[in-house]
C-alpha cells in the first residue's frame, strides 16, 4: 500500500501557557508565551520539523484556542484531517513555569476538555490506514471514552500493518491519583494504573518510557524488575530514558544490567528545561525508527532532540528541524546552553520559520511624513484613506497567497488591525521617517519593548539611510540602534525587515549594496528579508545576492522598492531584479497611491475611485513583475 503520511500520533492537544519569567513560582509570573502543546501534538510537530510526514488525531475547542492548535499544526506541515472540532467543549490549558533546575511547576486545566471527548466515531479507518505507523500515548487510555477511541486506532492500524508505538508518558493527576497542585509529579504507584497499561501494552511494536514510567508500567520501582513484567507480556521494543545517562534499548531478554543494553551517544547540554524533552526526544525516536536506522543511531538522534528540547523554553518551539540538526552534528557543541548559541540559535530561527512567501507582491503604504504633507491629510483621513489602501490590496488579492502590505501603526493602525487573519504578509515600520542617524518611532521605546504588543504575524521593517562611505561616527550610531532592534525582534520572535537606500546619500555603483550588506551582516545583524533599491545592473544583483547568499543561505529573500519610479522604469529594473530567484518581488507604495491620494485629500474623487484606482496600478505592477519572472525562468531553462 502507497502510504500518505509516516506517522500519526493520537492523543492530548492543548495549548500551553509559559511562565516568561524564569525562576520565580507560578503565582509571581507577570506574562506568559503562548504555545502548543500536548505529547501527541508535540511529537507530530517535532516529526514533521525532521522531514516525517506526520498527522494527529485528537479534538479541539470550537474557539480561539481550538483554532490556534489547529493554525500551528498546518503551519508547521501537519496532517489535520483527524483533527475534529468539539462545539461543546473547551480545549485543554496546561500552565507552566521554569523554576530551577529541579522545579518545573505546571497546572492541567483538563476538566471535561475537548481532547478527552474523543471516541471511537472520531476514529477514520482510511486515515489510520494511509500512514506507516501509529503513536498512542499513555494518557488517553485513563478514561473509558478515550481508551475506546485509542483501542480502535490500533486496531485498524494492526489489520493494516501498521507499526505501532506507545509513549508511556505517565500524569499520575491525569489518572487521577494525585491532585490538581500536583502536575509536576512524574511518579506515584497505582495498581490500577499498572494493571490498565499491562493490559494494552502487547498492541505495540514500540514502548518508550522514563525509568519511573515504567515502573509504573511493571509494577515495580526496581527498573530490571518493571522491564521483565512488561516483556512477559510484550513482544516490543523497548526503550528506556535515563535522563543524563542518555537511553537504551531492548530487543529481546532484558538483562541484568541496563548499560548491557544497545545505546547510543548522549550529548552534554545544560539542563533548562525538561518540559517537553521526552516528547523532543521521541520525534527523534520516530525519525530513527522509520527510516531503518540501527538503534545505536535512532537513539543518537532521539538523544540530540531531547538535548535541544531541555535547554530552550517551551516545548515544540524548542524542536530542531533536520537541517539544524544536521548542522549541530557536524559542528558540535560550542556552549553548553544551546539557546545563547547564536550560530545555532540563527539556524534554529530560519529553518523553523512558517509560511510560504516565495512570491512577493507588496503594496507598501506605511508612508508618514509624505503624505502628512498633503493637503487635507488630517490624522483621522490619513487613518481612514490607509484603510482604502487596504481594501485595494486586498480587492487584488482576491484570497491568493503572495500579497502583502506595509502599513505603520501610528497613522494607520485601523488598517493594520482589519488586515488580521486575511492571509496578506504584513509589514510594520519602526523608523522615524527620515532621520539619519537611524531614530526609532518613540512608541517603540527606547530598549524596543513596544514589539512586545505586536502580533507575531507582523514583520518588523526598518529603514535606514547609509552608504559604505559614512564616516565611523555615523555607522556605530546607525549599527547600535539596528543591532538593538534586531535583537529585541528575536525576543519577541518577529521577522526583521532591513531596507537600506544609498542613493539618498552618496553615489552608487555595483558594489554599493553589497557593500552594505556585508557591513550589516559584519555586526551580527541577519534580517529575514531585505528590501533594496532598484539595481541599474545585473552585476550590482548579482553582487548584493552573493553577499546575502554567503552570509545567510537561509534568508526569506529580497524585495525592490520603488522611490516612486513611474511603472515603465519599474517594469525595467524588474526585468533585471526578476533573473535572481532571491528576489522574491516588490514593495512599491507612491507609485501605486501617489496620483489619487492628493485627488482623494483635496476631495475630488470618492472612496471608491480611489481603492479602484489604486487596486488597478496594484494589478498592473503584479503582472509586471509575474511576467518578468516568467520570461527569467524561462530563459534559465
Amino acid at each position: 500500500m502507497d502510504r500518505q503520511l509516516d506517522v500519526i500520533t493520537i492523543g492530548r492537544a492543548g495549548v500551553d501557557l509559559y511562565g516568561a519569567q524564569i525562576g520565580g513560582r507560578l503565582e509571581d509570573m507577570r506574562s506568559f508565551e503562548k504555545y502548543i502543546g500536548g505529547s501527541p501534538t508535540n511529537m507530530a510537530c517535532g516529526a514533521a520539523r525532521l522531514g516525517l510526514k506526520a498527522g494527529l488525531i485528537t479534538r479541539v475547542g470550537d474557539e480561539p484556542m481550538g483554532r490556534f492548535i489547529r493554525e500551528e499544526l498546518i503551519r508547521h506541515g501537519v496532517d489535520v484531517t483527524g483533527v475534529k472540532t468539539d462545539p461543546e467543549r473547551l480545549t485543554a490549558l496546561v500552565i507552566l513555569g521554569i523554576r530551577d533546575k529541579e522545579q518545573f511547576p505546571l497546572i492541567f486545566y483538563r476538566q471535561d476538555c475537548a481532547d478527552m471527548a474523543l471516541c471511537e466515531d472520531d476514529i477514520d479507518p482510511d486515515f489510520v490506514a494511509s500512514a506507516r505507523a501509529l503513536v498512542a500515548t499513555g494518557t488517553h487510555l485513563s478514561h473509558a471514552r478515550t481508551e475506546g477511541a485509542v483501542l480502535k486506532a490500533l486496531r485498524i492500524a494492526r489489520e493494516n500493518g501498521l507499526r505501532t508505538a506507545l509513549d508511556i508518558d505517565y500524569r499520575p493527576n491525569l489518572w487521577g491519583v494525585a491532585g490538581h497542585d500536583e502536575g509536576e509529579s512524574r511518579f506515584i504507584a497505582s495498581a490500577r494504573v499498572t494493571a490498565k497499561l499491562l493490559s494494552t501494552l502487547h498492541l505495540f511494536d514500540l514502548i518508550v518510557g522514563t525509568e519511573e514510567e515504567f515502573h509504573i508500567a511493571g509494577g515495580s520501582t526496581d527498573t530490571v524488575t518493571s522491564l521483565r513484567a512488561v516483556r512477559k507480556v510484550s513482544g516490543a521494543t523497548l526503550v528506556c530514558k535515563r535522563g543524563a545517562r542518555g537511553a537504551v534499548a531492548f530487543r529481546g531478554a532484558i538483562p541484568d544490567d541496563l548499560d548491557a543494553g544497545e545505546t547510543g551517544p548522549g550529548f552534554a547540554i545544560e539542563v533548562f528545561n525538561v518540559l517537553g524533552a521526552g516528547d523532543g526526544f521521541m520525534s527523534g525516536l520516530l525519525k530513527g525508527w522509520l527510516d531503518g536506522d540501527d538503534w545505536p543511531a535512532t537513539l543518537k538522534l532521539a538523544n540530540v532532540c531531547g538535548a535541544f528540547a531541555v535547554s530552550r523554553h517551551g516545548c515544540t518551539p524548542a524542536y530542531p528541524s533536520w537541517e539544524e540538526l544536521q548542522f549541530f552534528l557536524k559542528r558540535g557543541i560550542v556552549r553548553r546552553d544551546l539557546r545563547n548559541d547564536a550560530e545555532l540559535e540563527q539556524v534554529h530561527w530560519s529553518t523553523n520559520r512558517h509560511d510560504d512567501w516565495r512570491t512577493m507582491h507588496v503594496f507598501a503604504f506605511d508612508h508618514r511624513a509624505q503624505i502628512e504633507q498633503l493637503a487635507g491629510a488630517t490624522p483621522e483621513a490619513i487613518g481612514a484613506f490607509k484603510l482604502l489602501c487596504l481594501r485595494a490590496a486586498q480587492r487584488v488579492q482576491a484570497e491568493r497567497a503572495g500579497f502583502g502590505i506595509l502599513c505603520d501603526g501610528r497613522l494607520g493602525g485601523d488598517a493594520l488591525h482589519a488586515a488580521a487573519g486575511a492571509g496578506l504578509w504584513i509589514g510594520r515600520p519602526v523608523e522615524w521617517p527620515g532621520s539619519r542617524p537611524l531614530t526609532l518611532e518613540p512608541a517603540l521605546g527606547l530598549d524596543c519593548g513596544g514589539l512586545a504588543e505586536w502580533p507575531r504575524d507582523h514583520v518588523v521593517k526598518v529603514l535606514c539611510y547609509c552608504h559604505p562611505d559614512d564616516d565611523a561616527a555615523m555607522w556605530a550610531a546607525q549599527e547600535q540602534t539596528i543591532a538593538r532592534l534586531f535583537q529585541a525582534t528575536r525576543r519577541n520572535r518577529l521577522e526583521m525587515l532591513l531596507e537600506v537606500i544609498p542613493s539618498k546619500v552618496g553615489p552608487v555603483d555595483d558594489l554599493t549594496a553589497a557593500k552594505l550588506i556585508q557591513r550589516f551582516y559584519d555586526a551580527g545583524i541577519f534580517p529575514d528579508w531585505w528590501k533594496l533599491e532598484p539595481c541599474a545592473s545585473e552585476a550590482a544583483w548579482r553582487n548584493a545576492v552573493t553577499a546575502i547568499e554567503r552570509n545567510d543561505p537561509r534568508t526569506r529573500g529580497i524585495v525592490v522598492l520603488g522611490l516612486d519610479a513611474p511603472e515603465e522604469q519599474l517594469a525595467a529594473s524588474f526585468a533585471i531584479a526578476a533573473r535572481f530567484p532571491l528576489v522574491r518581488g516588490f514593495a512599491v507604495g507612491r507609485t501605486i497611491f501617489a496620483e489619487p491620494a492628493r485627488d482623494w485629500f483635496a476631495g475630488h474623487i470618492d472612496d471608491a475611485t480611489a481603492m479602484a484606482t489604486m487596486a488597478g496600478n496594484f494589478e498592473r505592477l503584479c503582472h509586471i513583475w509575474d511576467k518578468a519572472r516568467l520570461k527569467a525562468e524561462e530563459m534559465a531553462i
